[in-house]
């Protein structure tokens, strides 16, 4: 069984929602003094209303910043969004969340795995065990 967690309990960082080219979709904007936290063009499990998705976690075009532009049911669909449904945007509109507001983010692992809350909220996640290198590459190539 997981361990529990919560986010009084895990460093937590504070990033912006943006619009997100053509579509006008969101996305989060990760601090760019924060980015040490987070792996860059790696997909992350990401908690969402105690929901586990996956998330590709990549480089803004311009600026430091780094950048989620969705949350997926599968790691394949974080690699090549158009291949699943983004549940970021309805997590979004259901916790009242816009272009330029914040969202908390909580590093309940470094580089594996993240939760995300709205400001003034509490969350308890399930921590997981972080695979090992070489079972998680199986796992890609398997998945591939």
């Amino acid at each position: 069984m997981a361990d529990r967690v919560s986010s009084d309990a895990v460093p937590t960082v504070r990033a912006t929602l943006a619009k997100h080219g053509a579509t006008g979709r969101l996305k989060l904007e990760l601090p760019g003094d924060e980015t040490d936290r987070f792996p860059v063009d790696e997909v992350v499990r990401l908690v969402l209303d105690g929901d586990q998705y996956f998330a590709r976690i990549e480089s803004a075009l311009t600026g430091d910043e780094l950048l989620i532009a969705g949350a997926f049911e599968t790691p394949s669909a974080a690699r090549n969004p158009g291949e699943g449904e983004n549940h970021f945007t309805g997590w979004c509109e259901a916790n009242g969340r816009d272009a330029g507001g914040s969202v908390l983010v909580d590093v309940i692992e470094d580089g594996f795995q993240y939760g995300l809350r709205a400001p003034g909220g509490r969350a308890v996640y399930d921590a997981l065990e972080q695979p090992d290198g070489s079972l998680a590459s199986i796992a890609s190539e398997l998945e591939d």
